[in-house]
């Protein structure tokens, strides 16, 4: 069972007939449909579907852009990206989790704080961009509390968008995720400040139980700089993971 990864099963009580003990599966991935589709084509993890129905929806994502990933470990959104931009395209991914995943040489990846940018990271982002594209799919390791991970999810998103506008070209588009909670005007109000339109979108590959939703901003008018930025008191900004929401167990 050990070489099944991310299949857990515990011992149940034995049956009525004594001859053994019953399985439980305790995960839902074995029986996801995106789950096993990102298995059986080489992507790190399902994410990659929500990008590619995000994509295909707004029109994101052409050959030769440049793309800034936050949050993208283990790499599932960067080899999306990378192969609509192709060659001649480029992805800068950053995370502050380490990945194992192998990108393509249009990817570079960097184990980065997206709250505590490296000189060397700064240095990234001016030699590689401005960039066509920002996306974030970064979450917080989430607590259970549901006020708790919101805010949590906000802080990310604001921080996101105060990267982007420093780094977007004029006319980029910018693609974030988010708990949904009552302070969302925190994240929107600047951003229909930056973008022309600002568009909500959830895509099918999200699990149905699911509490995030993406904003997306087209037509980034090129005000750099002053996005505001979030602040949960009492938590630190680098207790944050990608992806953390999309291959945890189910419910999150």
């Amino acid at each position: 069972m050990a070489r099944h990864q991310g299949l857990h099963c515990a011992l149940g009580e034995r049956d009525k007939k004594g001859y053994g003990y019953l399985l439980e599966f305790t995960m839902k991935e074995y029986r996801d449909h995106y789950f096993l589709k990102a298995k059986r084509e080489n992507y790190p993890a399902r994410s990659v579907y929500k990008l590619k129905e995000l994509d295909s929806k707004f029109r994101l994502l052409r050959p030769g852009q440049r793309v800034l990933d936050l949050g993208a470990a283990p790499g599932s959104w960067s080899m999306g990206a990378a192969e609509k931009v192709g060659m001649r395209g480029l992805v800068l991914a950053c995370d502050i989790q380490s990945t194992e995943t192998v990108f393509p040489p249009q990817v570079t990846f960097m184990q980065e704080d997206v709250f505590n940018r490296s000189a060397e990271f700064e240095a990234k982002l001016k030699e590689l961009g401005p960039f066509d594209v920002v996306i974030s799919d970064m979450a917080p390791r989430t607590t259970g509390t549901r006020f708790t991970d919101q805010a949590r999810s906000l802080e990310l998103t604001v921080e996101a968008l105060a990267v982007a506008c420093l780094h977007l070209k004029k006319g980029g588009s910018f693609v974030v995720k988010i708990f949904m909670g009552p302070d969302i005007q925190e994240l929107l109000a600047p951003m229909r400040k930056a973008f022309d339109a600002v568009k909500s979108f959830k895509p099918k590959s999200s699990r149905a139980e699911s509490k995030e939703t993406f904003f997306v901003g087209l037509g980034f008018r090129g005000q750099a700089g002053a996005a505001p930025t979030a602040h949960v008191p009492g938590e630190a900004a680098g207790e944050t993971s990608h992806e953390v929401a999309d291959d945890a167990p189910p419910g999150i």
